[in-house]
């Protein structure tokens, strides 16, 4: 396999670029243990030891127009084992935010701009949101010790209040019923908004740090609304 080597221009360098942030990228030892531990590790070429570098050393156009940072999953196990507690997540969560919103990868973007429009990352209309969970609730409602099961949809005063995951009104219908049941089961009192139910927060994934209040502000203007006591967010 042909190698190539990339010259960067000393000048390009600046160590002070990033020194604000609060991840201690500059402590890094390079010794590998997140490269190693990361489940997206060599994908691209992918290094979150070199990632971790290029932040330190100030490449921010190269960092920001690299596809590295949408390759992370963001699960954490390099921070996990990191010798020197370098927040690498966070690193690039913030990395994510410095690029321009038009040029944030096609679904992320696009969801989060369908988010913000209606409510959630699908565009979904309220009435068809309502349908697919009531349609759910009777299938369950025909399982045995199930019988007469609905499914409480802006219940006033309930215990709990859960979002959910857009997949699981598009291609994961059935991943609803494991809660479902588990709440019917115990006796729990919960409900489902029928708006602004997105439990997938994109501005958290993307870096939108404005984007990500608004979500965030929605679901507890839901709790205040329906007056709820409690909130399970399962995203």
């Amino acid at each position: 396999m042909e190698q190539t080597c990339e010259i960067i221009d000393m000048d390009q360098l600046d160590h002070g670029r990033f020194g604000s942030w609060s991840f201690s990228q500059d402590f890094c030892v390079t010794c590998g243990l997140c490269s190693s531990s990361c489940p997206a590790s060599g994908i691209d070429g992918f290094d979150p030891r070199k990632f971790v570098r290029m932040v330190s050393l100030g490449l921010e156009d190269k960092v920001v127009e690299a596809r590295w940072p949408w390759i992370c999953t963001m699960c954490a196990k390099c921070e996990h084992v990191c010798p020197m507690e370098i927040d690498i997540p966070a690193m690039v969560r913030s990395v994510r935010g410095l690029r321009e919103r038009e040029k944030v990868p096609g679904v992320l973007h696009k969801g989060l701009a369908a988010a913000l429009e209606t409510g959630n990352n699908l565009s979904l209309p309220k009435e068809d949101f309502v349908f697919i969970l009531e349609d759910v609730a009777e299938e369950i409602a025909e399982e045995p010790g199930f019988e007469g099961f609905t499914v409480p949809i802006d219940k006033e005063g309930a215990n709990i209040l859960t979002t959910i995951h857009n997949k699981l009104v598009n291609t994961h219908t059935e991943d609803l019923k494991h809660w479902w049941k588990i709440f019917h089961a115990a006796k729990e009192d919960w409900t489902v908004p029928s708006d602004n139910w997105e439990g997938t927060n994109w501005g958290l994934f993307t870096g939108d740090d404005e984007a990500m209040k608004i979500m965030a502000g929605r679901v507890a203007e839901q709790m205040e609304k329906l007056k709820v006591k409690n909130l399970l967010w399962p995203e």
